[in-house]
């Protein structure tokens, strides 16, 4: 899980559906520079949710743990990968 306390997930890959392991997190579309203003999503109690500006389709998991499949979605900015 990102150290950013809120998980943060792309699409870079443009996958129809992403599963992640948290309810709430920030969708940030694509990688930079192409990414979308990075927007909070709160699936409350739904299992999936489409975001609105990239429309990816995300699906609880709670297997991952705040992770996601495939892991390469998982957005870390460089300064957290170091770390």
């Amino acid at each position: 899980m990102a150290h950013h306390g809120t998980p943060h997930f792309h699409n870079q890959p443009g996958l129809a559906q992403i599963r992640v392991g948290a309810r709430e997190f920030m969708c940030i579309g694509a990688l930079p520079p192409f990414d979308h203003p990075h927007i909070f999503i709160d699936m409350g109690s739904e299992n999936d949710i489409v975001c609105s500006y990239c429309s990816t389709h995300y699906v609880y998991d709670a297997a991952l743990h705040g992770g996601c499949a495939p892991a390469e979605c998982l957005y870390m900015p460089d300064a957290e990968k170091a770390a």
